[in-house]
């Protein structure tokens, strides 16, 4: 476990910016992250504010750090593996278990190179295996949820690892235990150490497809199978034609891919139990999709998400839409992802942030939710 002093942790992260951390500890382990862990531990299960807190860092895709930079120790999470096992109990599934600090793709593209089905759904995404559960992630159609059998983390409160089973997570849209309790004290209870995923496999491994964007890409109808290979091929394809794979020659991809959730709003009933239609709470011509229960997959008929990147396009804001003499501004590929131009600091890209929230509020009465998390900074 090596440190070192006021490193720059705009290198660290896929906004490139930020200003250094007070010191730096890589754990190139499982052994030395929760040795971190252990050292550095919350003292009470409220928020504290007299003391800077530890900020844990691994894919850096999902973070936006502040210019100031971080007054606190920080960890850098490099720890590497997978383990591949048949389920005892079910011989058509594989079980894997990932460290913490492997690289998200890695796992999703040995996974189909093995004939597996579950992940390519969630090919390109940038990031590492530990933060993917944090936020439920997902595109086209899957997310986390669908595939995730148990977790083990570091609780900083008691001192102790600890196993999680889905139900306990509490997995939501773009949520979990792990992020609702990091929200709520404003700091990081649970270190993620492994996740393990339920695979399936077998000659001609398919999986079926259920987003209509990645449907017509393949020539393909929803529900239909089509092996994973050619899935992980399209999905990449289409995340490319976004912005959405990270490429250093490219500052459409130098941001946390998309900033905004797409928002959730209520559809109350009335004294006599009917609700609104979706569409009498949307604006006019905006899309209306489904809340499911990422557990039991039914559809929650008081809830109604809609796109984000739909209220920012109607309320002005169209692709390569910019600020700050143009160093931070909108992709010129998808108005959902807010990128650094190349000179920009965390100050542009939140005003950036604050002017869009802010301008599709004014112009719609819905305000947008920041996806990445904000260190040293308030939006």
């Amino acid at each position: 476990m090596t440190p070192a002093e006021r490193p720059d942790l705009a290198a660290l992260t896929t906004f490139r910016v930020g200003g250094p951390a007070e010191s730096l500890t890589e754990a190139a382990t499982e052994a030395e992250l929760i040795e971190f862990a252990r050292a550095h531990p919350l003292s009470s299960p409220g928020p504290r504010s007299e003391e800077p807190d530890s900020l844990f860092v691994a894919g850096g895709s999902n973070l936006l750090i502040g210019d100031e930079g971080f007054p606190g120790p920080a960890c850098l999470i490099r720890t590497r593996g997978l383990a591949w096992r048949t389920d005892e109990a079910d011989p058509g599934c594989v079980l894997v278990t990932a460290q913490a600090g492997h690289v998200w793709d890695d796992l999703v593209a040995e996974s189909v190179e093995r004939g597996l089905s579950g992940l390519e759904a969630l090919s390109g995404i940038p990031g590492s295996v530990g933060a993917s559960p944090v936020q439920n992630v997902g595109a086209y159609g899957a997310e986390v949820a669908d595939t995730l059998v148990s977790l083990r983390a570091f609780d900083r409160l008691t001192g102790r690892e600890r196993e999680f089973l889905p139900a306990e997570l509490g997995f939501g849209y773009r949520t979990s235990l792990l992020k609702r309790s990091a929200a709520e004290l404003g700091l990081v209870r649970y270190v993620v150490l492994s996740v393990t995923f339920a695979l399936r496999g077998g000659a001609g491994a398919a999986a079926s497809v259920r987003y209509g964007q990645l449907a017509a890409a393949l020539g393909a109808e929803l529900g239909d199978r089509v092996p994973v290979a050619q899935v992980r091929e399209a999905v990449i394809a289409l995340r490319a034609s976004k912005g959405m794979v990270l490429d250093p020659a490219d500052h459409d991809t130098w941001s946390a891919g998309s900033f905004f959730t797409n928002p959730i709003l209520p559809l109350p009933a009335d004294g006599s139990g009917v609700r609104p239609a979706p569409e009498s709470v949307l604006p006019e011509g905006a899309p209306a999709y489904p809340v499911r229960d990422p557990h039991t997959g039914e559809a929650d008929p008081g809830l109604v998400k809609t796109s984000a990147a739909w209220l920012i396009e109607h309320a002005g804001f169209g692709r390569g839409f910019a600020l700050d003499g143009g160093r931070a501004g909108l992709s010129t590929k998808h108005t959902l992802a807010l990128t650094n131009r190349g000179t920009a600091r965390a100050a542009d890209i939140v005003r950036l942030a604050a002017h869009i929230r802010d301008g599709v509020e004014r112009t719609f009465g819905i305000r947008m939710e920041p996806e990445p998390n904000l260190v040293g900074l308030t939006l």
